[in-house]
């Protein structure tokens, strides 16, 4: 398995423990997936699908190099409330970022990310309702050699 699909995974279980208890305000039912799904093809709400994206390459002496990866988090809501539910849902899901900035994501080598930042978040702003659809776009930086 790739190391990019490790730290994908890995973030998903990290965001499967979303669970509307203290820091958390909306419980995610462990509806964290590491996959690509569009609003139309959901069916359990909330719920967030985690993908890669581009990653560029910064090499260095000495046969270091760091890999700076994006991924593109989107969250799904439902329901007459849904605006307000993923606003909550999308500070839930930076509160998870914050507090696992450096996520291992393989133990048995003991890999882990230098460090997960949040580079925009987006929303559909109502467009969809009843729907409610919001992206978090983040840059992990792990090294690669």
């Amino acid at each position: 398995m790739s190391k990019r699909t490790q730290i994908v995974k890995a973030l998903a279980s990290k965001l499967a423990q979303i669970n509307g208890k203290d820091p958390y305000k909306v419980n995610l039912y462990k509806n964290a997936y590491p996959k690509l799904k569009f609003w139309d093809e959901v069916q359990d709400f909330p719920s967030v699908y985690i993908s890669p994206g581009t990653e560029t390459r910064e090499y260095h002496p000495a046969d270091f190099a760091w890999g700076y990866l994006g991924i593109a988090v989107k969250a799904y809501c439902h329901g007459e409330m849904s605006s307000e539910q993923l606003e909550s849902l999308l500070v839930d899901i930076e509160t998870c970022v914050d507090a696992n900035r450096q996520l291992v994501y393989d133990t048995t080598n003991n890999y882990s990310t230098t460090e997960i930042l949040i580079q925009s978040i987006t929303t559909d702003e109502g467009l969809l309702a009843p729907y409610a659809v919001g992206e978090i776009n983040l840059q992990v930086r792990y090294q690669i050699m």
